[in-house]
This record gives structure tokens, sequence and C-alpha cells, in this order.
């Protein structure tokens, strides 16, 4: 079993065989899909399962925090489930990769207070650019 499904059966949470399909979907360490890859992926697993219940699910899992929503540049949002691990993104400039990745060191320790302009930072979110190995290599 997936760990978003155990997650999920933890809190309680209704497993519908749709929504079971689309946390299964949503299985590994550096899955993220668009809400459009999830449909189609789940649909070869549950031919019967609509785009609005592939939706409403991820907004589901995003709101009970199982989810993280990302979005890069102007591209798709993507659906992460590594909602629970503390980590940034490394994205490909070319194609739209992307990667979670655990730099070492402290990015909320690292901003002075002189450039925090009074604020209580709570949360860095860091995105990391470049080009994957096969952009690269093209």
């Amino acid at each position: 079993m997936s760990d978003l499904l155990e997650r999920l059966r933890g809190r309680g949470w209704r497993m519908t065989a749709q929504r079971r399909v689309v946390a299964e979907v949503l299985n590994g360490e550096h899955v993220h899909l668009t809400a459009d890859e999830v449909h189609a992926r789940a649909v070869a697993k549950l031919p019967e399962i609509s785009r609005a219940t592939v939706y409403n699910t991820l907004g589901e899992l995003v709101t009970l925090g199982e989810v993280l929503e990302v979005s890069t540049d102007k591209r798709a949002k993507r659906y992460d489930p590594n909602a629970h691990r503390p980590h940034h993104h490394l994205v490909c400039a070319r194609c739209g990769a992307i990667r979670d990745v655990h730099p070492t060191g402290n990015p909320l320790a690292d901003l002075p207070d002189s450039e925090r302009f009074g604020f209580t930072v709570s949360d860095v979110e860091m995105t990391y650019r470049g080009l994957c190995p096969n952009c690269a290599s093209a």
C-alpha cells in the first residue's frame, strides 16, 4: 500500500474506488503530475472515472494537506504527494520535469533580519531551475 493511501486510511478518509485510484496514481517519490495526467492514468485503471471526480479528489487532497499543489512558471499545476517531508523542487527550464530535492542547511535561518521587513517568516519554498540531463544533452 502507498504512503498516501496509508495516511488517508489513518485519517478515516472514505476510500471509494475512485479516490483509491487517484491516490494510487499519485504514489511515488518524485511524482508531480498535472490533473490531466492523473486523469489519464486513473482512466487506465478505472475507465469510468470522470475528469470532475479526479479534479474534486485532488482538491480534497490538497485541502487535507495530503498533497501539495505545485506551480512552476506558467505551466499547469502539478500535484505532489510528498506533503509531509520538507523539500524543495528542481525544475527543468525546457521540459518542465520536476524532482524533489533535500538540500542541507536551514533557508529560514539564512534570511537575515534586515531582509525580513518585519515579517514573521514561517515557511520557505525554493525552486532550483536548470536543464535536466535529457534536455542538456539534446
